[in-house]
């Protein structure tokens, strides 16, 4: 839930770091006709208990300026992903709408000749088609092949990796576990160890670097990436200061997930994650101070996770804090900052979200444009609680699979005001290298969170409030899925893959391998 906003200092954080400060040097008819910035950090794999601020009793100072991000805005502590892994938690941020409407229910791969469906309409190119300057720093991973990559999908400028930093060799390979090997190595003995190595190492195409759809390096070096990316992002918030136009900024930053790649002394799995989130922390700082340099009073920063922490990594893997259940889905928390008295009209921000959490970025960031009204969306309004204080949300969230048990896309989960009510468990693979054992629930198991957030003992079947709570999410969960299978909108992704369809810069090099200055 959102703070009280009497508690607030008086700029407001929405998801770590919204900045849109003081306006006193400005006028408030001029306020009002300015298009508000916006900058939407997206960390990948983190975990709720990362943040100092959501564990100070820790006193690990890892996180310095998220903290004060924190301390300056609002926090949404109530904030949930819309999925379980990579690409659809993407592309239901970028379109306001479930994996079931947009088509995307799991991960696009290296392979995949398509990615999010080209019927489906993004939060840039809204924004584009209001005079904004779009622009992603980062990973992609909605499709890299043609029209599906960020260039056509709204994004003015793209700098980044097409998938995640674990989807290709490198030749100094970052933290990971198991471990892979670099892609610069033909010894046998090192081919024979990289053929036995866990499958999730690939060695047939190095990690590409992409600027605006043109492979600049592969492979990419992990341990100046999140330079690079800083200086990208730093040249496009100075380079629309300079054009006076308004931007929006997606940095989707290869932050928390693996491999890592931070300069530590020790290598133990602890200081390894603890100096990749230090890594990550300086690079919001440093966007942070940009937006208040060129534009401090006008410019919304928002961070928050994708999707939680990748559990099977183990000791390189996030922390969930007190939310230790088996059955959790993923908890992320939002933080944002606005300018105090700042009033802006005609600005409805749409997210997928529960009881003042938010779910995704805005598809209406005060342009003068509304959503396409051929489609049905999964995002409500959020004006009211980004700039006024409000508490409300969705009463009822729905959490789809995206990689453990059952069909991709299915709504298992069902999250009602403070209880959880799961149709099916188990699928997903623990650190210990166990996966948990499917089971169907009918009824379903529903945990009261107010009273047990680590979901140990559900509510016993046979008491009036089971009952009287077992109807209301099933009664809504047949809603959805109904509105769902006779909504004309939906769209369906194509999954299909050839090896072709890799980024590759020299096919006639091993493992693609090509540089140039970048």
């Amino acid at each position: 839930m959102a703070q009280h906003a009497s508690q607030l200092l008086p700029s407001v954080i929405l998801l770590l770091g919204l900045v849109i400060y003081t306006v006193s040097q400005r006028g408030a008819e001029e306020q009002f006709k300015t298009k508000p910035n916006f900058i939407i950090i997206l960390a990948d794999d983190i975990g709720w208990g990362d943040l100092d601020v959501n564990q100070p009793e820790k006193q690990t100072n890892n996180t310095p300026n998220l903290n004060q991000m924190a301390q300056q805005g609002l926090r949404l502590t109530d904030f949930h992903s819309p999925a379980s892994t990579c690409s659809p938690s993407r592309a239901a941020i970028l379109t306001g709408r479930y994996g079931l409407r947009n088509g995307v229910t799991h991960n696009f791969a290296v392979n995949s000749v398509a990615g999010l469906p080209l019927s489906e309409v993004t939060l840039p190119q809204l924004l584009q088609q209001a005079g904004y300057y779009t622009a992603i720093v980062g990973k992609w991973h909605l499709g890299h092949n043609g029209p599906y990559g960020p260039n056509n999908r709204g994004f003015d400028y793209f700098l980044g990796i097409p998938y995640s930093n674990d989807m290709g060799c490198t030749d100094r390979p970052g933290y990971d576990l198991p471990p892979c090997f670099p892609c610069v190595s033909s010894e046998p003995q090192v081919i024979r160890q990289r053929r036995s190595v866990h499958g999730g190492c690939y060695s047939k195409v190095g990690l590409p670097l992409v600027e605006n759809g043109s492979i600049v390096e592969q492979p990419l070096d992990l341990r100046v990436l999140t330079e690079k990316y800083k200086s990208a992002a730093l040249r496009i918030i100075h380079g629309a200061r300079a054009r006076a136009q308004p931007y929006l900024l997606f940095v989707t930053s290869a932050h928390m997930h693996v491999p890592l790649a931070p300069t530590v002394a020790n290598s133990s799995g602890d200081e390894v994650y603890a100096a990749s989130l230090r890594e990550l922390d300086g690079l919001v700082g440093a966007i942070k101070a940009a937006a208040d340099e060129t534009d401090k009073g006008n410019t919304l920063i928002w961070f928050t996770g994708d999707n939680g922490p990748w559990e099977q990594k183990c000791e390189f893997a996030g922390s969930v804090g007190p939310f230790t259940g088996k059955w959790q889905t993923n908890k992320v928390e939002v933080q944002l900052s606005r300018p105090p008295g700042r009033e802006v009209t005609g600005c409805p921000l749409w997210y997928i979200g529960q009881a003042g959490s938010l779910q995704t970025p805005p598809a209406q960031l005060c342009s003068g444009i509304a959503p396409p009204s051929d489609r049905r969306y999964d995002g409500i309004d959020t004006t009211n609680i980004l700039l006024h204080g409000e508490h409300s949300g969705h009463e009822f969230l729905f959490h789809p699979n995206s990689g453990a048990a059952g069909r991709f896309g299915d709504l298992q989960t069902v999250r009602a005001g403070k209880h959880k009510a799961f149709y099916i468990t188990g699928g997903a693979e623990a650190c210990s290298g166990g996966t948990g054992q499917v089971q169907l629930h009918d009824p379903p198991l529903i945990f009261d969170l107010e009273h047990e957030e680590a979901e140990e003992t559900p509510l016993q079947f046979d008491t009036p409030d089971y009952r009287a709570i077992a109807w209301r999410v099933a009664h809504k969960r047949d809603e959805l899925l109904w509105d769902i299978a006779t909504d004309r909108s939906v769209s369906t992704a194509d999954y299909s893959q050839d090896e072709l369809a890799a980024p590759c810069c020299d096919r006639t090099k091993a493992v693609c391998r090509c540089h140039t200055v970048c």
